[in-house]
């Protein structure tokens, strides 16, 4: 099939349960590739999801993931096909039931010891007692290595099905035994590490509920969420949970956001304001309008792509893949070294040092290795996740932390976006204030710029009437103004640029406009080819937290913090100064910024850029990470931009690049204990005192240090 075909065809996703390792992942991911009918497959071992492109049942997938007892099952079905809408989760076992083959194989380890002190070691009933536990344990283990040894592919269960059989062949059986039933207590534990950091992720489809209170034809009715439609009345009571997005219609309440967007604070909602499902509505009653279908919701988006994020595999994973594809086989040539070399050249006992080497099989096995970085990204993502910052990759995690400098837009980042009218300046004496303030509404009611509200809320307070001014051959002057004619006579709306270029300012006048520039107000003249007729200065107001945000920062060793805006030089000077940014770059255009971030970036290497995902999208991209702003509202912002704060505070912005900072030293410390412990057990070798007991040990304690050093992740506070 060529790939325009694949690329058509539908991919389906589907969960599967049971992977015990990210080796394990990556063999039923080739698995699956060879099914017929299959096209392309990717396993994402962070969510614990296969992709598929093709044709194929779920038997066939589960075949393909019997070599580990996978369970496969559709991860989401059509919710208006009729058919089961969502897969409820894998019932939870018993321990006994979990575990049971694992406590049968103890079992008989105990009996074998026990015939050891009362028979002696070397009889058949304790050999049979501890073959039959190496049997019980290590079957599954047994079918998967003699599968891998027979196709030549060696991991880390064809290194220990070499050094259980070899062990057994040399009378080790006691030792054999007892190496089976650590392994699989070591997978039990990698398990049930990625368990639990998936479970911060899977955490977040329990928060909205599953049915909302619809009104239709005058009648409320309890409606499961996939039968929702756009459009549909819901309603809401006080101490409910917000089933839906959608826009309120009646009432007014204040609403816990947390499980959204990480804000501690509730916040007052009234109409017209967006509501997200999975929050909690505290005081009202509320009547919203659904606007989008339970797939779409802000909840499921962040779920999807959090899942999704888990799967891109970081620049230190990209490294532990490559480095773990040369180190088994390099360590099966030591162990054969190991083994041969002693008895060949040296005259060494045989049966000692094949025992030697088959522990270093077992030394060498890279389960601690292969898990650090992903137990320790899918740990970090999902902790951001809740605390309202959207990471979108495990590479925009690392590079987070090695940022050198954050350039931030003006307008909706370090100042609320919301501005207002502090000036108002008549220049002719012929015209009326009010005439003159309706005309700039009617001018400005055409434009799409940040201030026009803020003089159409103007106008709107003086009770001014402005719609009914008509305003032809409108035009907007790329970063200059907008132009339009009105009783046949061209009116322009600007920065004092653009009536520089139309006429001659008087120098009064010009202290005025640099007086009230100075303050950190933008202004805007009004006039003609001809004469200025007013000015009109606007002030955004700077949010609380823009200050001690920056200060954190640069307390955290980011020393260039740059200011983006196409705003006046005076203007952002003022803004700049206040919130204590290091550097101040005005009166940019759209391409300006772009070029800005460029020059950063080969200055400094690695540049974040923080903006509001729409207006700043050329210069987000070309970033070494894009931040968004108010992501819980904003689609635009949750697909483009490589991290989006939830909520629109910067005060997340500290806690990413401390997080980012802390998962890579402990993505470091995972590989220096992985590497490190193996490396001291290998050094026994020298002396003779490697055993299959310590090597073993030496694995799952390797194991054990990297799962619970990559859960701390899990518990970060911001």
């Amino acid at each position: 099939m060529n790939d325009v075909t694949k690329e058509i065809e539908e991919k389906k996703v589907y969960r599967v349960e049971g992977f015990s390792c990210a080796n394990c992942a990556g063999k039923f991911e080739r698995n699956v590739k060879e099914l017929p009918g299959v096209h392309d497959a990717k396993v994402n071992f962070g969510a614990s999801k296969i992709s598929v492109v093709g044709e194929v049942s779920i038997e066939e997938l589960t075949k393909a993931g019997s070599f580990e007892n996978l369970q496969v099952f559709p991860d989401k079905i059509s919710s208006r096909s009729g058919e089961e809408k969502e897969i409820s989760k894998v019932k939870n076992e018993a321990f006994y039931q979990k575990y049971n083959t694992l406590l049968y194989a103890t079992l008989f380890i105990v009996f074998g010891y026990l015939s050891m002190f009362v028979n002696g070691e070397g009889n058949i009933l304790t050999s049979l007692l501890f073959l039959t536990s190496i049997v019980i344990g290590g079957y599954s283990l047994f079918i998967v290595g003699l599968q891998n040894l027979r196709r030549f592919d060696f991991d880390m269960k064809t290194l220990m099905t070499i050094a259980v059989i070899g062990a057994a062949i040399i009378g080790e059986w006691a030792e054999a035994s007892v190496v089976v039933i650590l392994f699989a207590i070591s997978e039990a534990l990698e398990r049930f590490s990625m368990d639990k950091a998936r479970q911060s992720i899977r955490s977040l489809m329990d928060i909205a509920p599953k049915e909302a209170l619809i009104k239709r034809n005058h009648q409320e009715m309890l409606v499961p969420v996939e039968d929702i439609l756009i459009g549909d009345m819901m309603i809401v009571k006080p101490g409910q949970k917000i089933p839906m997005d959608g826009i309120i219609v009646k009432g007014n309440s204040t609403v816990n956001q947390a499980a959204i967007t990480g804000e501690s604070v509730p916040v007052y909602k009234k109409e017209d304001d967006e509501v997200f499902a999975g929050t909690l509505n505290e005081e009202g009653l509320l009547e919203v309008r659904i606007t989008k279908l339970v797939e779409d919701t802000t909840i499921s988006k962040i779920i999807e792509l959090v899942e999704e994020a888990q799967a891109e595999r970081a620049p230190s994973q990209a490294f532990i893949d490559t480095f773990a594809r040369y180190y088994t086989p390099i360590i099966i040539v030591i162990a054969v070294i190991v083994a041969a070399i002693p008895p060949l050249l040296f005259g060494g006992s045989w049966s000692t040092w094949v025992y030697q080497g088959l522990s270093v099989l077992v030394v060498g096995c890279p389960c601690a290795l292969v898990i650090s970085t992903p137990i320790s990204i899918v740990s970090a993502i999902g902790n951001a996740a809740k605390k309202g910052v959207l990471i979108k990759g495990g590479i925009y995690l690392e590079e987070m932390g090695s940022i050198k400098a954050i350039s931030f837009d003006k307008t909706g980042t370090l100042t609320k976006g919301v501005p207002v009218v502090t000036d108002f300046h008549v220049l002719n004496e012929n015209m009326e204030e009010k005439n003159l303030l309706a005309l700039l509404a009617a001018l400005e009611s055409r434009s799409g710029h940040p201030l026009a509200s803020a003089i159409m809320n103007k106008a709107k307070e003086a009770s001014i009437v402005y719609q009914n001014i008509v305003v032809e051959d409108f035009a907007s002057l790329t970063g200059k103004g907008i132009k339009g004619t009105v009783q046949g006579k061209t009116v322009y709306v600007g920065s004092t640029k653009l009536f520089k270029e139309l006429l001659t300012i008087d120098e009064s006048l010009e202290r005025l406009f640099i007086d009230l520039q100075n303050e950190g107000k933008t202004i805007m003249i009004i006039g003609t080819e001809k004469e200025l007729l007013g000015v009109i200065a606007v002030a955004d107001e700077v949010r609380e937290s823009s200050k001690d945000v920056i200060q954190q920062l640069h307390q955290l060793g980011i020393d260039e913090t740059i200011m983006l805006t196409g705003d006046n030089q005076s203007t952002a000077n003022a803004i700049g100064r206040y919130v204590g940014v290091s550097t101040v770059n005005a009166e940019l255009m759209p391409e300006d910024k772009l070029n800005s971030i460029r020059q950063l970036k080969s200055q400094f290497g690695k540049v974040a850029m923080v903006g509001d995902g729409v207006n700043d999208a050329p210069a987000l991209a070309a970033s070494t990470v894009g931040i968004a702003m108010g992501g819980a509202g904003t689609d635009t912002a949750l697909e483009t931009a490589d991290i989006a704060l939830m909520a629109d505070d910067l005060r997340k912005l500290p806690f990413t690049v401390k997080l980012s900072r802390k998962s890579l030293n402990i993505i470091k410390m995972n590989i220096i204990f992985a590497i490190g412990i193996k490396v001291l057990a290998l050094l026994l070798v020298v002396p003779g005192w490697l055993t299959l007991w310590i090597a073993i040990l030496s694995d799952m304690g390797a194991t054990l240090l990297v799962s619970l050093n990559s859960l701390r992740l899990m518990g970060m506070k911001e």
